[in-house]
This record gives structure tokens, sequence and C-alpha cells, in this order.
């Protein structure tokens, strides 16, 4: 929902005893932790609420963007366990776990939905038992892996999901941290082949024409203070992503407008476009 807040998760990283026992630099900032502040976490050191704050200076509606691409990643995952009868999950760059996360949604609709997380974020990994419940018919599974590693992350995932079966590929709110040089449409396009007729391929993205100016200027303050620096694209940009693919209903829209589930969910400010789509 646009006015959820993310709870806090178990096992903290905000230091009691000090960043010097944490396995990562807290002096810099970092897009999950960025995120998690966005959504009202605590999972989050002073670098990443400096950063959220200057993103939040350019761009002022990013937290609600936020909140509104995690209730389109709820309904998203609603409709595939539902609707359309997916039981694995492939959710890649996970993030800091939070409300509604992929197992949580999809075993509450499909108790024997298998889930495997990848991120390679250590902050994440910190967290990754918090993503390891599972329903006693389903699994889940967490690899830490980079997105352009498709073959690393196909590899360990076939422990847990069967890829002769359908699976839904999860991108929510990654691809913009693909530059073009990182062949951001052939990652995709491997990940598809790897998985079967009947699979969805399901994300988001920050929108480069949805408040121009605006996320222009994010976009700069971002990549001045992040590792990640982060590609934003418009529509058509996006679209490509699902070539080849049957966008299912109402298609590749700004993803308040995706199945709102009220009129507050419709009417959130946000950024990013959304869609899924059908493997033929």
């Amino acid at each position: 929902m646009a006015s959820e807040a993310a709870p806090e998760t178990a096992g903290t990283t905000t230091p009691e005893s000090g960043p010097e026992d944490l396995p990562f630099d807290t002096s810099v900032a970092h897009i999950a932790r960025v995120y998690n502040y966005w959504l009202g976490g605590k999972d989050n050191f002073a670098a990443d609420r400096a950063a959220g704050e200057q993103a939040m200076a350019a761009y002022p509606d990013i937290a609600l963007s936020a909140r509104a691409n995690r209730a389109f990643l709820r309904r998203v995952v609603h409709f595939l366990a539902g609707e359309a009868g997916i039981r694995q999950f492939l959710d890649i760059g996970t993030g800091i776990p939070s409300a509604n996360n992929t197992h949580e949604v999809a075993q509450t609709v499909a108790p024997d939905s298998r889930i495997v997380y990848v991120d390679n974020d250590p902050v994440v990994l910190v967290h990754a038992r918090a993503l390891l419940t599972s329903s006693p018919q389903g699994a889940t599974d967490y690899i830490d892996a980079d997105l352009r590693s498709v073959d690393q992350i196909i590899a360990g995932a076939a422990s847990t999901l069967d890829f002769s079966q359908p699976v839904a590929i999860m991108l929510m709110a990654i691809l913009q941290h693909l530059s073009p040089d990182d062949d951001p449409y052939g990652v995709v396009a491997k990940l598809v082949a790897a998985v079967p007729s009947g699979s969805f391929l399901t994300l988001s993205h920050p929108a480069k024409d949805i408040e121009a100016e605006k996320m222009a200027a994010m976009a700069e303050r971002l990549n001045q203070m992040m590792a990640e620096k982060v590609t934003f694209r418009r529509r058509d940009e996006v679209a490509a992503f699902f070539d080849g693919l049957e966008l299912a209903e109402p298609g590749l829209v700004n993803v308040p407008h995706w199945r709102p589930g009220s009129e507050e969910e419709a009417t959130s400010p946000a950024a990013l476009w959304g869609g899924v789509a059908r493997k033929p």
C-alpha cells in the first residue's frame, strides 16, 4: 500500500555495536539500503539516508513510488500464483526483506509454491534467513549472485526449481542498474530462454519519461552518491524487454495502474513502468 511502511526485519543491520562489525562499507550509499530508507525501514546508515534525501529533494514522490512498487509486486505475485497458476518464482534483485515478500504472497495463495531469491548485496545476505521461511508444502532458497551472472543463477536455482515447468522471473526495479554496456536486453533474453513455454517475465523499471525533469535530476544525484549507477529508460525501451512475449492486461503501464486493488493504489504517485508477460 502507498501508506504502508516496511516493518523492522529480524537482525537489523543498523549498528548497535558499530559499523566496523559489519561486512560492508557503511560510508558509501547502497541502493538496497536507500530503498529500505524510502520504505520507512531501519536497515540503513547515514550515507544511505543522505542519498535518499538528495533523491527525494529532486523527486519528492520517490518514497511513494517505492511503496507503489511493493504494492505492484504483491498484486503481480497474487495474479501469478492465482489466475496464472504459477508455482515457481525466481526473484532477482530481492532487496532487504519487507512486507509482502514474494514467498509470503505466493504461499498464501498456493502453499506449494517454490521461490528462489537472488541478490548480491551483503546487507540482503545478512537478512536472507528472513526470506527462507516457507510453508511446509513449498520451499524457499537464496542465491548470492549478480544479475549479470545468468548461468550461475540458473544453476543455483535448479536445486529448488524445476526448469522443465513454468517459472515466473521477477525483475522488480533492478534493471536500471544495468547500463547499456552490460547488455541488459541480452541478460533478460538469456533468463527467458532458460525457462519453458508458459513461464512469465514480470518487471518494473524507473521511468525516464514520467516526471522527466525530476527523474533526470534524481538519477544524477543518485549516480553521484552511490556505487551502483542507474540508467532510467523510456516506455519503449522498457517494452523491448518483453519482445516475443505476450503481455497480460493491461499491458505495460505505470505500476499503480496495473490491476490496482483500491483507489489509493490506483492514484499513488509513481514513476515506474511495469508489466507481466507470458512466454508462448
